[in-house]
C-alpha cells in the first residue's frame, strides 16, 4: 500500500457519537445505530457539556418508529466516570466535541472522526420549517450511520 492510500476502515465494534450537548445530535445518532446495528455494536452518545433532550430531535426519530424517550443526556466525563471510554471510533458531530474528541486520543485509543453536522436548533420559522431541519439532519445521519457502520 502507497503511503498516501487511504488506510482501510476497521470494522466498528464500539462507538461514541458526541455534540455540544447530548440534547439533538447525538442522542439522534445512538438511537438510530442501536436501531440499526443491534447488539452487534455497542453504542452511547456524550455532549461535550451537558444539555436536555430536545423535543423536535424525539419526534423526528419518533416518525421513522426509533422511540428516544428514555434518552438521558450525559457530558463525556459522565460517560467516563460510570463506564470508562472503551470505544473503537469516536464521531464528533460538532466543533466543541470534535475539540473534545480529539482531547481524548491523549489518552484512549479510539478513531476520531468528524461528521460536522448543522445545529438544527439554530433554524428559525414555522413549526413544520423547524422540523424540516431537524428531519434533514436525521436523514443525513442515517445514511452516514449506515454506510459507516455496516460490516
Amino acid at each position: 500500500m502507497s503511503p498516501n492510500a487511504p488506510r482501510p476502515l476497521r470494522k466498528v465494534q464500539s462507538v461514541l457519537f458526541m455534540c455540544a450537548q447530548n440534547a439533538v445530535r447525538s442522542p439522534m445518532a445512538e438511537a438510530m445505530a442501536k436501531h440499526f446495528f443491534g447488539k452487534a455494536i455497542y453504542v452511547q452518545s456524550a455532549g461535550a457539556r451537558k444539555g436536555e433532550i430536545d423535543g423536535f430531535a424525539l419526534t423526528v426519530l419518533d416518525e421513522i418508529g426509533i422511540d428516544a424517550h428514555k434518552h438521558k443526556p450525559k457530558s463525556i466525563e459522565e460517560l467516563e466516570e460510570w463506564e470508562g471510554l472503551n470505544f473503537d471510533l469516536i464521531v464528533s458531530l460538532s466543533p466543541e466535541a470534535h475539540h473534545k474528541a480529539l482531547d481524548l486520543t491523549r489518552t484512549v485509543a479510539a478513531d476520531v472522526e468528524y461528521w460536522p453536522t448543522v445545529d438544527p436548533t439554530a433554524v428559525q420559522g414555522s413549526r413544520e420549517h423547524m422540523l424540516d431541519a431537524y428531519r434533514e439532519v436525521r436523514d443525513g445521519l442515517m445514511k452516514r450511520i449506515k454506510e459507516r457502520l455496516k460490516s
